[in-house]
């Protein structure tokens, strides 16, 4: 038996940043997909999709060719034929899960990621690829093999595990301090709208930076300071203006958090401050945020908390705030009281490994192997 386990992210700073090539911090949390799966006698992975009550058979013999968009377990297999694994024995494989679908959480990436995890427990030597480069695989399948126009925060974020600064340019990662005190997730029961904010708000971004690289060829957005949007303002035509703005001002706040995070003293105040303006962006410049998640956001703030924004591209989905233990329990409310489908508490989380009472785990670098064991 195997059994492995992929945590959802939260994006706290940076959103909509990845596919400029500029940083964010996310950081992954205590919501999970799992997949277990058991040998059988064909050459056919045969998938349970517990929460969805729907099955999946895949021929290892078939041609991967030619697939449907977001048929994730076929991409994998796809890419990791290129890397030069090959998958014939057949499985019986479960897949469930407590990740919010289509609600800016990533559970797809978790999904991706889990599957890459599974897949590579199955074959002798899978245990040595490092957590970056299943990232990276993961955003092949996922984004690259579909033409997508997401960046790689979701995979990186999902494979690697706690709070990370990601670099998008050169993909490297520092890890931060966790302490973000406590923390609330909120459904607004708005399905998220990924593809034509993506499309819209990366065509429009990377306008805006081309604009001003046709004046001064040797910018880049890299270099970019409080300044530097006032600057190269009249070289932006009107209609990318907004997504300059974000794309400068974003940058600004995702170091300053980056700064904090790295220390020892962090301000949850300030932090809070910071989140806030984070939204305030991402709803007049992105205009990603609908007005009926504007109100759930405003609601929490009025019971006390001290940052609110959405999560994941936007046009509905899932919304954190920065609580403290004495102010949590009033946001909660104050989301249902607002209209919110679903809120609670979540913890970040350092890793997504995952050990059952009824399995005796061998670990192996990124995953875990599990041995069956009777019943105590």
């Amino acid at each position: 038996m195997i059994q492995v386990k992929a945590p959802a992210r939260i994006c706290f700073f940076g959103d909509h940043q990845d596919y400029l090539d500029l940083p964010v911090i996310a950081g992954t949390i205590n919501r999970y997909i799992y997949i277990e799966g058991a040998p059988n006698s064909t050459s056919t992975f045969f998938i349970e999709l517990i929460d969805i009550q729907n099955t999946i058979s895949i021929d290892l013999n078939e041609k991967l060719i030619d697939l449907q968009r977001e048929d994730y377990f076929r991409s994998v297999l796809a890419v990791l034929g290129e890397k030069g694994f090959r998958f014939t024995r057949g499985y019986n494989i479960k897949i469930w899960g407590n990740i919010p679908v289509n609600a800016g959480v990533s559970s797809s990436s978790a999904l991706v990621v889990a599957w890459i995890r599974f897949l590579l427990a199955t074959k002798k030597g899978g245990h040595d690829i490092s957590d970056a480069q299943i990232g990276q695989w993961a955003y092949e399948a996922e984004v690259t093999y579909f033409n997508q126009p997401g960046g790689l925060m979701d995979q990186y974020t999902i494979a690697q595990g706690g709070l990370l600064y990601i670099d998008t340019l050169s993909t490297e990662i520092q890890r931060l301090n966790a302490d973000f005190g406590s923390l609330v997730i909120a459904e607004s029961g708005i399905a998220k709208q990924t593809l034509s904010v993506l499309q819209n708000a990366r065509n429009y971004g990377r306008e805006a930076i081309a604009a001003v690289q046709k004046q001064v060829p040797d910018f880049t957005i890299q270099e970019a300071g409080e300044e530097t949007y006032h600057r190269y303002f009249a070289s932006v035509p009107e209609p990318y203006r907004d997504h300059w703005y974000a794309a400068v001002y974003n940058y600004v706040l995702t170091l300053k958090a980056k700064e904090m995070l790295a220390s020892s003293s962090i301000d949850h105040v300030t932090l809070g401050k910071w989140m806030n303006s984070h939204q305030v962006i991402l709803q007049e410049r992105i205009q990603n945020t609908p007005q009926i998640m504007q109100k759930q956001m405003k609601a929490a703030l009025r019971a006390g908390a001290l940052g609110a924004k959405i999560i994941g591209s936007g046009g509905g989905g899932c919304m954190v705030a920065m609580v403290t233990q004495v102010t949590k329990e009033k946001v909660i409310q104050a989301f249902f009281k607002a209209g919110a489908k679903n809120a609670y508490e979540i913890s970040l989380i350092s890793n997504g490994k995952f050990q059952s009472p009824h399995f005796s785990p061998i670990i192996h670098a990124n995953f875990i192997y599990f041995l069956s064991l009777p019943d105590l």
